[in-house]
């Protein structure tokens, strides 16, 4: 199996921009956060119930691209972010989610910081900076707190590639 290398954060802090850079620099496959195509294709609201189903094809669509990533995969997310998510918008979480949570792993986290402008977008929907911080510091204590490897991924996009790069070569 390859070496994963997830980027995380709250939304507009250049999440999608990173993981295409990274796998353009290290010539590997990355794999797209599944929301954006699945709340794409409904309103755009989405019911609890979704979540459920956007984790499920989060973890298929990683490891289908897993099997011919080689030494390195790129996530453009994992299924903290949508605990996260579910547990802000719906006060709990699937237990099924927790239970992936649990059995999968990562070898980094690339946690993005609220330091880029917010930028618009039909799903994304906090752009207040208070919200943003919030968000910001449940990853952060996520990453902490379990114990994961991680790296704090700010400044200018080039400063950016340059620290999440440094990262990935550490598991290297």
């Amino acid at each position: 199996m390859p070496k994963k290398a997830v980027v995380i954060g709250p939304e507009s802090t250049g999440k999608t921009t990173l993981s295409i850079s990274l796998a353009t620099h290290f010539q590997v496959p990355w794999v797209p956060e599944f929301a954006r195509q699945y709340i794409g294709a409904m309103d755009g609201s989405y019911r609890e119930p979704d979540l459920l189903e956007i984790a499920r094809g989060q973890i298929k669509t990683e490891d289908q691209i897993a099997l011919n990533a080689g030494s390195l995969l790129i996530c453009d997310t994992d299924l903290y972010v949508i605990k996260v998510w579910s547990e802000h918008a719906f006060g709990s979480c699937d237990p099924w989610i927790l239970e992936q949570i649990a059995v999968r792993k990562y070898d980094l986290y690339l946690l993005t910081c609220i330091d880029l402008p917010w930028e618009p977008d039909p799903q994304r929907e906090y752009p207040d900076r208070s919200m943003r911080e919030y968000f910001y510091s449940v990853y952060r204590d996520i990453v902490i707190n379990a114990g994961l490897p991680w790296a704090d991924i700010r400044g200018s996009r080039e400063e950016r590639i340059m620290r999440a790069t440094g990262a990935v070569n550490l598991i290297l």
